[in-house]
């Protein structure tokens, strides 16, 4: 039987990427826990936030200079960064005698996913990444029916996930595939881990259309033929009656999942299953991530085969 963490110990963490919209979710969590930040570092120093949380915790905007703070110091290195740091950062809180808890996605490609699990065995500490959807209620109870049903049973599932962006986000690294991956790196790979979790590893994708904001195709899992379509583009939102909120739905043989409550308010939870030895691992990440390359590697197809309804917005024949 695995041995679990002593979680009434305090831990000592460090978080690089401290000035990113995503740190705060982090800041809470690590507080609300119990435990300490000690050092964080950003190339910004707009990182006033900290002090909501860890007013004592030292700060540098020096790479070097957090490197010194944290090595041999820390027990967890949390990771912020935009995704094309995340293996590097990784690694580098791997070398200072930590582990690491890394945003999603965890890796932007399979090489780099395997750099890390060498550095991981090397170094005798793990990476964990947060994959809070995996918490959530709705979606606990959907793989729990699914892995309950009939082994040759083949669902029919509908994703439409639309988080509209304003003009911020190309000027933004997000707007850079080679730092973000495009639209279903930075958005869609909450939803495509929770689908490979729930309906078992890809077998085939198509692309009926790609777009700095927008992506659409269909995916053939184990268990499932799924639609999806993700987009950062207002003008694709159904609720025209308020456009810029989140449009997030998925269908499965026809029954609509509410999992819009307590979306963005997992991340305390998944912080507990990982400091108590639970959480997910590169292992876990990893079907996402191959899934993420055949993605980035297929042609786009059109309007070809079994498409999404909101497709015929933006495809072309």
């Amino acid at each position: 039987m695995k041995n679990k963490a002593d979680t009434t110990i305090s831990k000592r963490f460090a978080l690089i990427g401290l000035a990113g919209y995503i740190a705060p979710r982090h800041l809470k969590a690590i507080q609300e826990l119990n435990h300490n930040l000690v050092a964080a570092h950003d190339i910004f120093d707009s990182v006033g936030i900290i002090d909501r949380y860890f007013p004592q915790a030292r700060f540098t905007t020096d790479k070097n200079t957090f490197l010194s703070y944290i090595n041999g110091n820390i027990d967890y290195l949390s990771i912020c960064t935009p995704n094309c740091f995340h293996c590097e950062h990784s690694i580098i809180g791997l070398n200072a005698g930590a582990d690491v808890i890394c945003e999603k996605p965890l890796a932007l490609s399979v090489s780099e996913i395997q750099r890390m699990a060498d550095s991981q065995q090397a170094s005798g500490h793990k990476v964990w990444t947060i994959l809070q959807l995996r918490h959530h209620p709705e979606i606990m109870q959907l793989k729990k029916s699914v892995d309950n049903s009939e082994k040759d049973i083949v669902y029919d599932v509908d994703l439409t996930y639309i988080t509209p962006r304003g003009h911020w986000y190309s000027a933004s690294w997000k707007s850079d595939f080679n730092k973000s991956g495009g639209v279903a790196a930075n958005i869609g790979i909450h939803f495509i881990d929770m689908l490979h979790w729930i309906f078992g590893k890809l077998e085939k994708i198509t692309i009926h259309h790609s777009s700095p904001d927008c992506i659409t195709g269909f995916m053939t899992l184990k268990k499932a033929r799924v639609r999806f379509f993700l987009s950062i583009n207002s003008q694709h939102n159904p609720d025209t009656s308020n456009a810029m909120t989140p449009y997030r739905n998925i269908t499965v043989n026809g029954k609509s999942i509410d999992f819009a409550k307590t979306f963005t308010d997992l991340h305390t939870v998944s912080y507990k299953h990982i400091i108590e030895g639970n959480g997910f691992s590169i292992h876990d990440a990893a079907p996402a991530i191959e899934a993420l390359s055949a993605i980035r590697n297929s042609e786009v197809a059109g309007l070809t085969g079994d498409y999404h309804p909101l497709a015929v917005k933006v495809a072309k024949h």
